[in-house]
């Protein structure tokens, strides 16, 4: 207990200090040794990715995986200190852009050149040119597998927002038409000079645009994409990599496996190594006891999307296999379906939201993830660590324990005493437990609600993130978890996707249609503000005005826990991607 106590108040100063120089908490692991190369990796879990395309990509699972085959111009490097993962590092452009050597005096021109040698592995294999990360920049906004990562650079690019909407009224089952519509339009804000250059042209500065250029929806697209569908089954068995890896066999819902990219250099890449000859992901294993189990055994060697078993934590918080690794975030944490046509409307009204935001006993859910070491009681959007974070309560309750007496009195004033909510849960690591955990709190206040097992990836795939389902009502309320895509200067990394009216639609994470023009307005001054202090400060606003409505009931700030087989060596962890760089780890036998 002791040690658990230790472990989260050192956790929490980190983050005070904004997350540098902070480690994980567990044992530090033996020398790794010299790299060995060869032999398989396995990683063992419960579903498919919900995207492939790094267009479309927006899981932490996916981001790690998609990493492996799909370059950026910049990117993060992984590492057991978040502070060094925060530092934005070259990938394929040759050097990372400062004022003066690269962006302009006035903030709205980043100029960035592509470094020789990176290659896709084509028959024969040709180079990554700057017109491949033009069109990855045109895919963003495809009709057939949207971006939820272009809220980034709607409001940020010279006519991004003018390009998707002409892209929006393509036939998003015509993949031809899509590539036509690609190949006959421009954005004026990103723009291929010769094979080697690319320029970005700002609709106005933005201190984080450094940071977007990291994100694996940025990736280089090569021009072989266009004769698929965006993310469709014929570009999932088509992959073309420019990484370490290549995916060497995809099968929808059971497997992954990546081998080795002969046309991949080491000397042209800073970010990524390759020891493991193959990487094996299996799918279909829904219990994280039972992953657990096969990781001791030496059966697996690592989990793809379960967490170590909370009931399992005590035996091995002393094991050198064993860590918690800092990811600040808002996860879980429940939405609400706005749209929703059930209990005549109720969800879209804030008072009964406010009412209902009395009801979840966060303790308990604490104790659900293994304990203040790994979770704490979160009760604003913005983590710590992140910009415009600030401790705050807006309902509390004795004891982060719910106050169901309360919840009823305030449902009773709203007029809406007795509603019945569906609500779909994922199926891997506790999200069962938490969901019904929350369910009894719902109860208690009176409220019925209809759990619902949603497995296979399609929870983010479709589920939620189609706004058809929202307007049938096919859900009211669900648990999904965010974790930021950068961290530092990631104001608009957590709000910004999650509450942003304005970028409601299909793939979009604003998952249940929340639109309130004082908080977009707010985003918009946040992200022209002419400091990161000042951004923080009004980020800190918009999120005091978002949970004035209540559009959400932010649930815990969740830190991962991770365990590796024995003969696992150099577990470096990407605190984006949730998990450690396949790239980086070797395996001693």
């Amino acid at each position: 207990m002791a040690r658990d106590m230790r472990g989260a108040a050192a956790g929490l100063a980190c983050l005070a200090l904004g997350l540098a120089g902070c480690t994980a908490d567990g044992p530090a692991g033996a020398d790794p040794g010299p790299p060995r190369d060869g032999g398989t990796l396995r990683v063992v879990g419960s579903s498919d990715v919900e995207h492939l395309d790094t267009a479309s990509v927006a899981s932490v699972g996916g981001f790690g995986l998609t990493r492996l085959f799909s370059r950026t111009l910049l990117g993060i490097r992984a590492s057991n200190d978040i502070g060094v993962t925060m530092s934005v590092r070259a990938d394929v452009a040759a050097k990372v852009p400062t004022r003066g050597h690269g962006i302009s005096a006035d903030g709205l021109t980043y100029t960035l050149r592509l470094r020789p040698g990176v290659r896709w592995d084509t028959a024969p294999p040709r180079e990554v040119t700057a017109g491949d990360f033009e069109r990855g920049f045109k895919r963003l906004c495809n009709p057939a597998s949207p971006s939820s990562s272009q809220a980034y650079f709607l409001p940020t690019l010279r006519g991004m927002a003018e390009y998707c909407r002409a892209f929006g009224r393509v036939s998003g089952r015509d993949p031809a038409a899509i590539a036509a519509f690609q190949r006959t339009h421009t954005i004026p804000g990103v723009r291929a000079v010769g094979d080697r250059t690319i320029v970005f042209r700002l609709i106005r500065p933005a201190s984080d645009f450094l940071n977007l250029l990291t994100l694996q929806a940025t990736a280089a697209a090569p021009a072989e994409y266009d004769r698929f569908l965006p993310d469709g089954p014929d570009f999932r068995r088509n992959t073309i990599s420019d990484g370490p890896y290549r995916i060497a066999s995809y099968r929808a819902g059971q497997s992954i496996t990546l081998d080795r990219n002969p046309a991949w250099s080491a000397a042209t890449d800073p970010l990524r190594e390759r020891h493991v000859a193959t990487i094996r992901i299996t799918f279909g294993q829904d219990s994280p006891d039972v992953v657990q189990q096969q990781i001791e055994a030496g059966a697996a060697d690592l989990a793809w999307d379960q967490p170590v078993p909370t009931s399992v934590l005590p035996r091995v918080r002393a094991d050198p296999r064993f860590a918690i690794q800092r990811t600040p975030s808002n996860s879980p944490y429940v939405v609400f379906n706005t749209r929703s046509p059930n209990n005549g409307g109720a969800l879209a009204r804030a008072d009964v939201r406010r009412a209902l935001s009395y009801a979840v006993d966060r303790s308990a859910l604490v104790k659900l993830v293994g304990g203040p070491s790994v979770a704490r009681p979160l009760h604003g959007v913005i983590p710590p660590g992140s910009s415009g974070f600030a401790p705050s309560d807006p309902y509390p309750t004795p004891g982060d324990a719910g106050n169901p007496a309360e919840c009823r009195r305030r449902l009773a004033a709203a007029g809406a005493p007795h509603l019945t909510l569906t609500f779909p849960y994922r199926t891997n690591s506790v999200h069962r437990q938490i969901a019904e955990s929350l369910a009894a709190n719902l109860r208690a206040c009176g409220v019925e609600t209809r759990l619902r097992a949603d497995s296979g990836g399609n929870f983010y795939r479709s589920t939620i993130a189609d706004p058809a389902q929202a307007r049938e009502g096919h859900w009211d309320i669900a648990a999904p978890g965010w974790t930021p895509d950068w961290y530092g200067n990631n104001g608009r990394s957590v709000l910004q996707p999650l509450l942003d009216g304005r970028l409601y639609g299909p793939n979009s994470t604003n998952y249940g249609g929340y639109d309130s023009p004082d908080v977009d307005r707010l985003i918009d001054r946040a992200l022209t503000a002419s400091s990161p202090e000042s951004a923080a400060r009004l980020w800190r606003l918009a999120d005091q005005r978002v949970m004035v409505d209540a559009p959400i009931i932010p649930l815990l700030d969740r830190s991962t826990t991770v365990f590796h087989a024995s003969r696992v060596r150099n577990a470096q962890f990407l605190p984006t991607a949730s998990s450690y760089d396949y790239s980086r780890l070797w395996l001693a036998d």
